[in-house]
């Protein structure tokens, strides 16, 4: 999940709504602000991990794919 959207519901907000219907959802957190509260202490916000803009395809890829697999 994106941590800012503009204009609409940013990562923070998403994974407290998602969490209340499903406390086991899945949620990566992604942002360029890598000095925000929500990326240093991702999982005191309910992410699994974390992934800081820009990013390469293959690093977050295999990221997504250990998470997934529940390693």
């Amino acid at each position: 999940m994106d941590l800012t959207i503009s204009g609409g519901m940013g990562g923070r907000e998403a994974i407290q709504w998602l969490r209340e219907y499903d406390p086991g959802v899945k949620a990566v957190v992604s942002s360029g602000y890598s000095n925000d509260p929500v990326m240093a202490r991702f999982e005191d916000y309910g992410f699994l991990d974390v992934i800081i803009k820009p990013t390469r395809v293959p690093s977050s890829a295999r990221k997504l794919h250990r998470l997934l697999a529940g390693r």
